[in-house]
C-alpha cells in the first residue's frame, strides 16, 4: 500500500503505469502462444532500452536478433583506464536517482552495487566548493553558504509550490493516487506546453521579488545536481517532471560502471524463461557478439520488415525494434517513409538534442583529502563555477586505488567550447581554469595515464547526448510515446516499434530508456498474440484509461 510517506518514484506523471510492479510480477511479463516461440525479433541498438527488450522479449519465448553499429552499452559507457581496471570513467550516464525503479530492478537482479554519487552539498561529496564572478565559497551543507544561496533556494521551492502545486502533486505521485494525479498534472500540461523553464523562474512571484543575481546565480549552480541555465530554453513541463519524480536528488553510482548494467543483461541467463533451454542468455543465441549496424529499413514484398546491415546483409523479421537517437533514421539508416505517418516523422525529425562533454584524468591518489594546514580544510572540493570547467566531480576508489576527476562536465554551448579540442588540451584548459580557484594545488602532478574525453555531439551515432524538449513539443512527445499502441495504425505502418530516453517523457534519464522499452515489449506481445496476466496488467492493457492528455493539433 502507498502513503504519503512512500518514497518517489518515476511514476508518470503523463503516464502512471507502476513498470516496478509489472516487472515484479512471479510469472513475468505475460506469455506467448506456442506458435509464436522462436520467431525473430529484430533490435536496433544495443545501449540499455534495445537490451532490456531483447532480455524480457527472450524470457517470453522470442529469439531477439540485436544490431549494433558501435560499442555495446550505448550511452550507458564506462571506459576503464588503461591499466587500471575496474577504475572508470562515466561517460554518459553517471548518476542515477533512486526513484528510478524499473532500471534498479536490473542492477538488483545482476547483483550490482550502488554508492551515493558526490553531487554538490551531499554528504557523499564531502565539501563543496562553489566559485561564482571570481569568489569561492567552500561548503558542506546549504547552511554554510551566505544568505544569496539560501533566497534562491527558498524561491526555487516557493515558485514550485505556488505555480504547480508541488507538494500536492508529488504526494499523489507518491501515494500512486492514479485520478488525483492526472487531474492536477492534466490541467498543467495545456497552461504550460508553450512556456520556458527560464519564462517560469522570470515570471514566478517568488523570483520577481529578487534581483536578476538572484535567477544567474540559480542557472550557474542550481541545487541538487548543479546549474540549470543549460535548461533555461527547455520546456517547463520537461524540468516540473524531472524535480517531482526526484530525478535531481538521492542519486548514486554504479560501482565499477554503469555499463556493467546493459552488460550484464547480455550475459545473463534468466531462471524462468519460455521455450528456450536453462542457461540460454542473449549472448549464447548470438554465439557472443551482435550483428552489425543497419543501413537500411524497409517493407519487404513479403509484408515483413527488412532490415539491411553494413556489409549488405538483408534479414526480414515480422517485429522491429529501433532504439538508437531518433535523429539516427535519417542520417546512419535509411529508412522506408511509409513506415511512420508523416505526423510520426515530423516528431522524431524535431527531436532536439544538448550538447555534452566530459573530461576525465586518473589521479594516483584522492589527494583533495589532503587537509590545507592554513585552512583546515580540505585541499579540493566537488567545484561547481561560472568558469570553462563548470562541474568538476571527484571520485575515491577506495584504499590503495587510484582517484579519478571529472574535470569538466558541461552541456550546451559550454560543450561546444571543448568540440575541436584533443584530450590533452581539454585537460590544459580546465587546469587552467581550476588554478584560479585553487592556487596551490598542483593537479597535474598527481595525473597518471591518458585523460579521456567525450563530446557527444560529434559521435555521428548519437550526434548529441540526451534530448531536450523545447516548449511546444508535447505532442512530438505524445506522438512518439504512444507509438507502441498499434492497433490504429495503417497496416503500411505497424510492427515498427521506437524506444530510448528520447521517446520517453524523461529524457536523459534511463528510466525513460527502460519504460519505454518495456512499452515496446507489450507492443510486440500484443503483435503475436499474447497476453499478461490477468492480475497484472501491461501499459497496453491501460494506456486508454492512463494515457498522457492530448492536445489538440
Amino acid at each position: 500500500m502507498r502513503t504519503a510517506a512512500s518514497p518517489v518514484t518515476v511514476f508518470g506523471p503523463d503516464f502512471p503505469f507502476a513498470y516496478d510492479d509489472w516487472l515484479a510480477h512471479p510469472g513475468g511479463l505475460g506469455a506467448l502462444p506456442a506458435e509464436a516461440h522462436g520467431q525473430e525479433v529484430a533490435i536496433v541498438g544495443a545501449g540499455m532500452a534495445g537490451l532490456v527488450a531483447a532480455y524480457e522479449l527472450m524470457k517470453l519465448g522470442l529469439k531477439p536478433v540485436v544490431y549494433e553499429a558501435s560499442r555495446m552499452g550505448g550511452r550507458l559507457r564506462s571506459q576503464s583506464f588503461a591499466g587500471a581496471p575496474g577504475i572508470v570513467a562515466e561517460l554518459g550516464g553517471m548518476r542515477f536517482p533512486a526513484s528510478s525503479t524499473a532500471f534498479f530492478h536490473y542492477v538488483n537482479l545482476l547483483g550490482l552495487k550502488s554508492q551515493p554519487f558526490p553531487n554538490p552539498l551531499t554528504p557523499a561529496a564531502g565539501s563543496t566548493v562553489i566559485d561564482l564572478e571570481g569568489q569561492t565559497h567552500y561548503a558542506r551543507t546549504l547552511a554554510d553558504l551566505p544568505s544569496l544561496f539560501h533566497e534562491v533556494a527558498t524561491a526555487w521551492a516557493h515558485a514550485l509550490e505556488a505555480d504547480a502545486r508541488f507538494s500536492d502533486m508529488q504526494q499523489a505521485l507518491r501515494e500512486r493516487n492514479v485520478p488525483r494525479l492526472k487531474e492536477l498534472w492534466n490541467t498543467l500540461v495545456p497552461l504550460w506546453d508553450d512556456r520556458t523553464f527560464y519564462d517560469f523562474v522570470a515570471q514566478s512571484d517568488a523570483f520577481a521579488k529578487l534581483s536578476f543575481h538572484h535567477r544567474e546565480v540559480f542557472g550557474q549552480v542550481g541545487f541538487g545536481t548543479g546549474g540549470w541555465d543549460s535548461d533555461f530554453p527547455n520546456s517547463m513541463l520537461e524540468i516540473l517532471r524531472v524535480v517531482l519524480t526526484g530525478c535531481d536528488e538521492n542519486q548514486h553510482l554504479i560501482e565499477g560502471g554503469v555499463q556493467q548494467v546493459p552488460m550484464g543483461l547480455w550475459s545473463h541467463a534468466p531462471g524462468q524463461l519460455a521455450h528456450w533451454p536453462q542457461g540460454t542468455s542473449l549472448a549464447s543465441l548470438h554465439q557472443g557478439a551482435p550483428r552489425p549496424g543497419v543501413t537500411a529499413i524497409a517493407r519487404g514484398a513479403d509484408q515483413q520488415l527488412a532490415i539491411t546491415d553494413t556489409w549488405g546483409t538483408t534479414r526480414h523479421y515480422p517485429a522491429v525494434l529501433v532504439t538508437c537517437q531518433s535523429w539516427l533514421m535519417t542520417t546512419q539508416i535509411a529508412v522506408e517513409e511509409s513506415l511512420f505517418s508523416q505526423k510520426l516523422w515530423m516528431a522524431l525529425d524535431r527531436t532536439r538534442y544538448m550538447q555534452s562533454s566530459k573530461t576525465f584524468v586518473m589521479v594516483d591518489r584522492p589527494f583533495w583529502k589532503d587537509i590545507d594546514p592554513d585552512t583546515g580544510k580540505e585541499v579540493m572540493s566537488m567545484t561547481l563555477t561560472d568558469r570553462l570547467t563548470r562541474g568538476t566531480y571527484l571520485f575515491d576508489n577506495g584504499p590503495g586505488r587510484p582517484g579519478v576527476v571529472c574535470l569538466s562536465y558541461a552541456w550546451m554551448g559550454d560543450a561546444l567550447k571543448m568540440l575541436p579540442h584533443t584530450s590533452e588540451r581539454r585537460v590544459q584548459l580546465a587546469l587552467a581554469a581550476l588554478k584560479k580557484i585553487y592556487p596551490k594545488v598542483d593537479i597535474a602532478s598527481h595525473i597518471i595515464g591518458e585523460p579521456i574525453t567525450v563530446s557527444w555531439e560529434a559521435d555521428p551515432y548519437f550526434l548529441g547526448a540526451f534530448k531536450g524538449a523545447l516548449p511546444g513539443h508535447y505532442r512530438y512527445n505524445h506522438r512518439m510515446y504512444g507509438h507502441f499502441m498499434q492497433d490504429a495504425l495503417p497496416a503500411a505502418e505497424r510492427g515498427i516499434f521506437i524506444a530510448g530516453d528520447d521517446v520517453s517523457w524523461t529524457p536523459a534519464w534511463v528510466e525513460g530508456a527502460v519504460q519505454t522499452s518495456l512499452n515496446a515489449v507489450w507492443g510486440i506481445l500484443h503483435q503475436f498474440g499474447g497476453r499478461t496476466h490477468a492480475d497484472q496488467p501491461g501499459p497496453g492493457d491501460l494506456y486508454a484509461e492512463l494515457g498522457p492528455v492530448a492536445l489538440p493539433d
